[in-house]
């Protein structure tokens, strides 16, 4: 592997010799390469001591303590009893009209006679007719009528009558008085009520009272405090100037690294591909910074293949800031299925080898 490597960006220029632009390489070459070299930040080391969980007190309660006591309460109150004595009766026979003397009224019918009376239901009446002439000849029909002078009887009805001989009267009449008697209870001697005082009943119980309440025992639990040490920026790194480089280096590398189905753990053979590779890199070249590439094939969703391949650049940069890179140093970034190197994209029939293409995980320098 060769010891010139690549930094932030390496960007292939065809310039024509006689362009130059402010912030380029001066007189670049044809199908020549350059990187822009530059200073890395310097940081030192510091501790800082922070309270990661504060002073509290803790209580303990110590529970009440008991005694038994033995004491007479009354079960049931004193109270009277109330006996009633009923009133004492002896007969007696009292005398009583039943009925009253009576005057009763005796009605006399009315009587009556008969009679008659005439009456002229229709007065005598007289008038003048028109009737028609039997024989007259003339066409003209009033010529033939005659006029006759006519009377009517009255006429009269008889009618019977009653007539009051005696109108109704009463007359008097006395019904004698009725006697008899009837039987009484009358009070020899007046009912009274007799007091029983019934006396209070006791009854011994046994009984829990607090000998010692409960206490309440405090104790301080001290704060806890963590020492971390951070890096402080000392120095800031800078561009310092233009270098020629292999143009075959900023091309990614792929890492002969497995993974796991669903899985970002790396397994042995993968941490000794990283030391091999990576690490013996960062540790030789301490100005070098290097970005992080994972990749899946199409099978799953965009979405979980994306988070898979972001934990599987990820677990790689973890294991190397373990063996002390700095973070800063790498760039980890999961692609998912984005970049396919075949045709094997979602929906697409294609084997297991053609996958396996897709499944990689690679590495370019950034800087030097």
């Amino acid at each position: 592997m060769k010891k010139l490597l690549l930094i932030a960006f390496v960007t292939l220029f065809a310039i024509q010799a006689n362009a130059q632009t402010d912030g380029l390489p001066a007189n670049p070459e044809p199908g020549k390469c350059y990187v822009k070299c530059i200073t890395h930040d310097e940081f030192k080391t510091e501790e800082v001591r922070f309270e990661i969980s504060p002073e509290y007190k803790v209580l303990s309660i110590i529970p009440a303590t008991y005694k038994w006591v033995t004491e007479k309460v009354i079960v049931k109150e004193a109270s009277k009893k109330l006996i009633y004595h009923p009133a004492e009766y002896r007969w007696i026979e009292i005398p009583y009209i039943a009925k009253e003397t009576e005057n009763v009224l005796i009605a006399v019918p009315a009587t009556f006679g008969k009679d008659t009376k005439t009456i002229t239901t229709f007065p005598k009446t007289g008038g003048w007719e028109y009737t028609t002439y039997a024989e007259c000849t003339s066409p003209n029909p009033e010529d033939c009528q005659v006029l006759c002078y006519k009377e009517k009887p009255e006429q009269k009805t008889t009618v019977p009558l009653v007539t009051l001989a005696s109108d109704a009267s009463t007359r008097n009449s006395t019904n004698p008085e009725k006697e008899t008697s009837y039987k009484k209870q009358v009070i020899e001697k007046e009912s009274w009520v007799e007091t029983v005082i019934i006396p209070e009943v006791y009854a011994t119980i046994k009984r829990q009272v607090v000998d010692q309440p409960a206490q309440t025992v405090e104790k301080i639990i001290p704060a806890k405090y963590k020492t971390v040490k951070k890096q402080v920026l000392v120095k800031k790194g800078g561009i310092a100037t233009w270098a020629e480089i292999d143009c075959g280096l900023i091309e990614p590398t792929a890492l002969n690294i497995l993974w796991d189905l669903n899985s970002a753990k790396l397994r042995m053979e993968a941490k000794k591909e990283i030391d091999v590779v990576l690490l013996s890199l960062l540790q030789t070249e301490p100005d070098v910074s290097i970005e992080l590439a994972s990749h899946t094939d199409s099978r799953g969703s965009d979405e979980y293949n994306l988070a898979l391949s972001q934990r599987r650049a990820n677990s790689i940069k973890n294991y190397l800031v373990s063996k002390g890179i700095s973070a800063s140093r790498i760039v980890s970034k999961g692609y998912g299925e984005s970049r396919l190197l075949n045709n094997c994209s979602n929906g697409v029939q294609c084997t297991e080898a053609e996958h396996r293409i897709n499944r990689r995980t690679e590495y370019r320098v950034l800087t030097r």
